[in-house]
């Protein structure tokens, strides 16, 4: 059985809100998904590449930049979208550093491990703090984005909080525990 490859319907999602260029699917990966999904340039041109060979977008228009092509999905690509939701959804293989290194670190002085912990911690904080942001600006309400819509990225967006307020508590729980 081959494998999928998943940025296609990251891509088909994103040009299903709104038509965008390769830099733009870039930043919206960055700025909106970076939660619980990444894509970089150096895969986003050729999945593209792939995409309008296979039918699923089309080139809508050229900028001012010849360099600059907005991209739009067709009706093969919302079609390839709806089918791909209604597939099973497989939990992926979680890789992480972090547990690798702290999995290993009882021969380390316990100051070096406590410290890499902090950091950890640090990011959670930061990335907590980001999305706490991010619901607040929601609950205000963005002229652009449907109250339906809302309902979907707020849901995501409390994933990640929570997912962040258990990673805090974690930390906590592990520095008590190694002290």
């Amino acid at each position: 059985m081959s494998v999928k490859n998943k940025s296609i319907y990251a891509i088909l999602g994103i040009l299903n809100i709104l038509p965008s260029s390769g830099y733009d699917i870039k930043k919206y990966c960055d700025n909106v998904l970076s939660g619980f999904w990444n894509e970089n340039f150096g895969h986003i041109y050729p999945t593209l590449k792939k995409m309008l060979a296979d039918g699923t977008i089309e080139i809508m228009s050229k900028g001012k930049n010849e360099k600059k092509i907005q991209y739009k999905i067709t009706s093969r690509g919302e079609q390839a979208l709806d089918h791909w939701f209604l597939e099973e959804t497989k939990l992926q293989p979680v890789r992480s550093e972090f547990m690798l290194k702290l999995f290993f670190s009882s021969h380390q002085p316990k100051e070096k491990v406590l410290q890499m912990i902090e950091k950890y911690k640090k990011v959670h904080q930061d990335k907590l703090e980001k999305y706490r942001v991010m619901e607040m600006d929601l609950e205000k309400g963005i002229e652009d984005i449907s109250s339906e819509r809302a309902k979907y990225i707020k849901a995501t967006l409390r994933s990640g909080i929570l997912s962040h307020e258990a990673t805090i508590r974690w930390c906590n729980e592990t520095i008590e525990e190694i002290c």
